[in-house]
């Protein structure tokens, strides 16, 4: 029986093909690899079927990152955002480790690791600079890179996340939920977990056959054992955590206003913590999963931001 969300994605490659980005695969060092979606321009066009593509040229426009969370890979996650931006931005789209195509054979799960490894990725595709989308578990990536890699990461937009997860915190939220630990949330090996999940993360009740939700549980739930590794990699102990770093970007809070699992009140906390380099915006009618859920209202949020960011920087 054929995989309706496996069969889509045919469609889905063209649709970002159409929109100016290919796939190209980075090898970071031998046994650790991470898969792209990179802006057509820079790499070749491969004349054979068995031929590789390679690099060719740096982006030529400004360029925007967009890192996904937990629950699907890259273009997946992205998949409202990325024609919306190619026209005036050279967009960068990865599968974390452990997602897609990426994979280690190291066995570091932290953060820090996924965003050294995106960082060497990058610079690896001539990216110098950049502009960082962060959604979820993606925005806690992207607040490591911004704080370990500050002349690489200008500004950042965050969608529901946080700059690192405390054990207090993940079992609050997780008991506020109703789940009993974050791979019993975020990894459902059911269609009724999947429904749980994304009763949760949507505003909006989604309907979908049952048939579908067994199809997308087989395509984007892989790599279990590793991402139930890296679901445990993420939580600090409190005794562990540290003042919240001081960030020189410009960061910009983009959130859905009835985001269940990152509150609007821990986004307003967060960005009082942060300081004066941080702005605040919220999407009404719109859950955790707010880029899929009001793709216009967000695309035009994002723009605005990146358009005021680059007149004031550049």
């Amino acid at each position: 029986m054929v995989n309706l969300v496996a069969a889509q994605r045919p469609l889905l490659h063209g649709l970002m093909k159409m929109a100016g980005i290919r796939p190209y695969t980075v090898e970071i060092e031998p046994g650790t690899v991470m898969s792209f979606w990179v802006p057509s321009e820079t790499i070749t066009k491969p004349k054979k079927k068995e031929e590789k593509p390679r690099i060719i040229a740096k982006p030529s426009k400004p360029t925007v990152v967009l890192v996904h969370g937990f629950a699907g890979e890259g273009i997946v996650t992205w998949q409202f955002q990325v024609g919306a931006l190619t026209k005036k931005y050279a967009v960068y789209v990865p599968d974390l480790l452990f997602f897609g195509g990426s994979s280690t054979d190291k066995a570091d799960r932290s953060p820090r690791f996924q965003a050294e490894c995106l960082v060497r990725a990058l610079r690896k595709l001539g990216v110098e600079k950049c502009i960082v989308v962060g959604f979820s578990y993606g925005g806690m990536v992207s607040f490591k890179m911004a704080e370990m890699y500050p002349e690489m990461v200008e500004g950042m937009v965050i969608s529901g996340s946080i700059v690192a997860m405390s054990n207090s915190l993940s079992a609050a939220s997780l008991q506020q939920l109703g789940f009993s630990s974050s791979s019993d949330l975020l990894m459902p090996t059911s269609v009724k977990g999947l429904k749980a999940l994304l009763s949760v993360a949507a505003h909006k009740k989604l309907w979908f056959p049952d048939r579908l939700h067994k199809d997308f549980l087989e395509v984007m739930f892989t790599n279990r054992k590793e991402r139930a590794e890296l679901l445990e990699g993420l939580v600090i102990s409190n005794r562990d955590m540290v003042a919240t770093p001081k960030f020189p970007q410009r960061i910009h809070l983009l959130w859905g206003q009835n985001d269940q699992i990152f509150k609007l009140e821990l986004a307003q906390n967060m960005k009082e913590e942060l300081g004066d380099g941080t702005t605040f915006e919220s999407i009404e009618k719109a859950g955790h999963l707010v880029q899929l859920e009001r793709p216009c209202v967000y695309n035009r949020c994002l723009k605005n931001f990146l358009s005021s960011f680059l007149t004031k920087n550049h």
